[in-house]
């Protein structure tokens, strides 16, 4: 009797096509869409990552949109790293020890999974410029989901924060005081590190008085902008030891192309697309 069964082998099914999003307000500037394509045509992925401007009130909505089949997560930032907690589903340890989320994954079943990549770009940006947490001492400009992912990253370090609305940093570790004091430069004085965890420089602002500069051990900056922000030009005048939001994007970036594709993330691809933005 001639056997009826095949000798084809079965071959896998290609990956599906999923939409990751950046939700937030104010985002053309964002460099994130190049990097995490880049990311995933290296990776074999028919996936796309769109910008989601969005503003405050239409945030839930937005939010709801991401529990679709189609959707494989997303990046979150200014101004809503704090207000998306409600409206997903769990935090990991790291976003819930931060109290803000950057990153949110979809699982299969449909829920939203909040973690905060934040907290490696800023550990890695601490370790390209020398910086040991323990028992360091850094200034950080800014009160915010940024600044509170340093927080975390920097566990064992000193911290002073900067704020403009010094309430703002309510439940920050360490001492926290206002933008509007005369005397905060001279904090920076002996600081191994100074950090800008605040949106100054996008537009061409010098983030810290100079006098505060000249007194910093090594900078790092979360901004990025094309040429570099005038902090990190400054700083590298200067001849201090110094990170760019550049090298913090990537390092955040491939640890949330991680967290949505359970892969290894192609850096060098992200990496090489980052630079055809600066």
């Amino acid at each position: 009797m001639q056997s009826t069964s095949s000798s084809s082998s079965s071959s896998a099914s290609p990956p599906a096509e999923r939409t990751v999003v950046l939700l937030g307000h104010g985002i053309s500037y964002s460099a994130s869409p190049a990097m995490q394509t880049a990311g995933f045509r290296s990776a074999g992925l028919p996936w796309t990552y769109e910008l989601l401007d969005v503003a405050p009130a239409g945030l839930p909505a937005a939010v709801e949109r991401l529990r679709g089949p189609g959707f494989a997560g997303a990046n979150v930032t200014i101004p809503h790293k704090l207000a998306v907690i409600p409206l997903i589903d769990e935090l990991d340890a790291e976003a819930a020890e931060v109290g803000a989320v950057n990153t949110i994954r979809r699982d299969g079943a449909g829920r939203l999974l909040g973690s905060n990549t934040d907290v490696t770009g800023v550990r890695a940006a601490a370790e390209a410029v020398g910086v040991d947490p323990g028992g360091a001492r850094v200034v950080v400009l800014g009160a915010g989901g940024s600044a509170r992912a340093v927080a975390v990253a920097l566990r064992g370090a000193e911290l002073v924060y900067v704020a403009r609305r010094p309430e703002a940093g309510a439940g920050l570790p360490g001492r926290v005081c206002a933008w509007s004091d005369p005397g905060w430069p001279e904090l920076v004085r002996g600081a191994d590190l100074l950090l800008n965890a605040t949106p100054l420089g996008r537009r061409g602002e010098l983030a810290a008085p100079e006098a505060a500069l000249r007194q910093a051990a090594a900078v790092v900056d979360l901004v990025y902008v094309p040429g570099g922000t005038p902090l990190v030009r400054r700083a590298r005048e200067l001849g201090l030891r110094c990170v760019d939001g550049w090298e913090v994007l990537l390092a955040q970036g491939a640890a949330s192309f991680e967290a949505w594709t359970a892969r290894a993330a192609p850096v060098a691809a992200m990496r090489k697309a980052l630079s055809e933005q600066t």
